[in-house]
């Protein structure tokens, strides 16, 4: 694949954006990303078909107002951090806030690399970190992350593995390392793991930045549409509207589907439904 510019790249990510910015304001006027209390968002990977302008509109477009940013999406090596703030503001133009920049940090990164990848978050305007971060790469990211004051929210997947995020154990070791290293917890990877992810989240929200939302079986089973899994997701949402929890919920749309654009509408209307009840 040929080297982009960064030019290029501007042009390729921000252009949509643009052209969402000249679509009617009304398009926009869609309810806040609170629904019942809950912070109903979305990460960005779910787009992951999309540049990062048409995602931007795609979000606007379905009435998302809360986005866990995909690195994907904005991080080609070598751009400025310039381009970082103008991609904040692309967010904020739209009335779409970060609740979370997602990059995984992994055993390989120099502390360099490390490095700039919260200098690329507070560029951004994002109040905190997610990462699928190698375990024995935790112990750096928290000494960088208490020099920037800025939280890293450690993310599961379902797979037992010695140097990744799957058990309850794995979170709490992680958070030995310093008071920044917090929990992202994928209520969907936790159920296929066959772990109890209303009860995690009951005992320990305090440390729980975001959650991923997404549907898996058990026993290690796939993604499915909302609703036809084990996941529970109606409980999770409902107990942080009953406690008044500011845990903003992000759906990640993964399981093998038509339009994306429907997929994940018919996502956040499961879930405002499910907090309904």
């Amino acid at each position: 694949m040929p080297q982009m510019t960064r030019r290029e790249w501007h042009w390729l990510a921000l252009g949509g954006v643009v052209s969402a910015l000249r679509t009617p304001v009304r398009a926009f006027q869609t309810p806040s990303a609170q629904y019942k209390g809950v912070t109903l968002g979305v990460q960005s990977y779910s787009f992951r078909g999309l540049e990062l302008g048409p995602a931007i509109a795609a979000m606007a477009k379905i009435g998302l107002h809360s986005c866990e940013l995909w690195h994907s999406h904005v991080e080609p090596r070598g751009v400025s951090l310039d381009e970082f703030r103008r991609i904040g503001e692309a967010f904020s133009k739209v009335g779409i806030a970060l609740s979370a920049y997602n990059i995984s940090f992994r055993e390989h990164f120099t502390d360099a690399e490390i490095e700039r990848g919260f200098e690329m978050a507070k560029a951004l305007g994002a109040p905190c970190i997610t990462s699928s971060t190698h375990i024995k790469a935790v112990a750096r990211v928290a000494q960088v992350a208490a020099r920037h004051a800025l939280p890293v929210g450690m993310h599961n997947h379902s797979q037992i593995d010695p140097n990744e995020f799957a058990t309850p154990q794995d979170f709490e070791q992680a958070m030995k390392a310093g008071p920044q290293i917090k929990v992202n917890l994928d209520i969907g990877h936790f159920t296929a793991a066959n772990f109890d992810a209303l009860d995690y989240v009951l005992r320990h929200h305090e440390s729980i930045l975001t959650l991923h939302i997404k549907d898996r079986k058990r026993d290690q089973g796939p993604a499915v549409p909302f609703g036809q899994g084990d996941t529970p997701i109606g409980a999770v949402l409902r107990l942080l509207r009953d406690e008044k929890w500011s845990i903003p919920a992000n759906i990640e749309y993964e399981y093998k589907a038509g339009n994306t654009i429907q997929e994940v509408t018919r996502c956040l209307e499961y879930c405002r439904k499910q907090l309904d009840s």
